[in-house]
């Protein structure tokens, strides 16, 4: 049985991302948009006071940069960290980056942060979403046949929540979306009150 989204557009939406699960998440709620990566440069995380405020700053200007381009369409932009002891855990560059993050990360609890921004004609949201991880502590060679199948590298703190790497969390404290790239119940309360979607219609 074919099942679709609750929600349709009432305004044309440009996703500045192109994280195939962003896509999905928005997707399977009946929600269609453009995609238009942004390609605008992501400032340095020592210039903020705080991982939240330079998760929301980076995806402000992921959002500015596409609106550029789209001037009379929504844009949704977000940027997902993730974050150990007030250190940001990036992409891995190499193999030997990306079992370091798991090394740190197992055993422990870190944090994931997702900084979301809607532009739309003269309305500017900027918010973020904050979710507890807790990682089981599986030994080494567990953690490097993971990251041998290539998929921590290109992953924020090298795992994919959503994918193989789920076998590596024990326990989340907060929104699943949110670790998978796109708080979908902040967002979706946002594009209702912008109206840039609404309820699918009874026919």
């Amino acid at each position: 049985m074919f099942l679709r989204g609750p929600f349709r557009n009432k305004q044309d939406l440009v996703l500045a991302s192109k994280s195939p699960r962003r896509q999905s998440l928005l997707a399977s709620l009946g929600i269609h948009f453009y995609v238009q990566p942004s390609k605008v440069k992501e400032p340095n995380p020592e210039d903020f006071s705080t991982p939240k405020e330079y998760a929301q700053a980076t995806a402000l200007l992921k959002a500015q940069e596409v609106s550029k381009s789209f001037p009379h369409q929504a844009i949704l932009s977000a940027d997902t960290i993730v974050v150990k002891d007030k250190e940001i855990l990036g992409k891995p560059r190499d193999f030997k980056q990306a079992l370091a993050f798991l090394e740190k990360l197992a055993g422990t609890s870190h944090e994931v942060i997702t900084g979301v921004c809607l532009l739309f004609q003269r309305e500017q949201r900027i918010f973020s979403v904050e979710t507890e991880v807790i990682m089981e502590k599986f030994s080494p060679e567990i953690l490097k046949a993971y990251v041998l199948t290539q998929e921590p590298m290109d992953k924020a703190g090298a795992y994919g929540i959503q994918a193989i790497g789920g076998f590596l969390v024990k326990e989340i404290k907060g929104s699943y979306s949110n670790v998978v790239g796109l708080p979908l119940t902040e967002t979706v309360k946002n594009l209702l009150e912008l109206e840039i979607i609404g309820l699918e219609e009874n026919e």
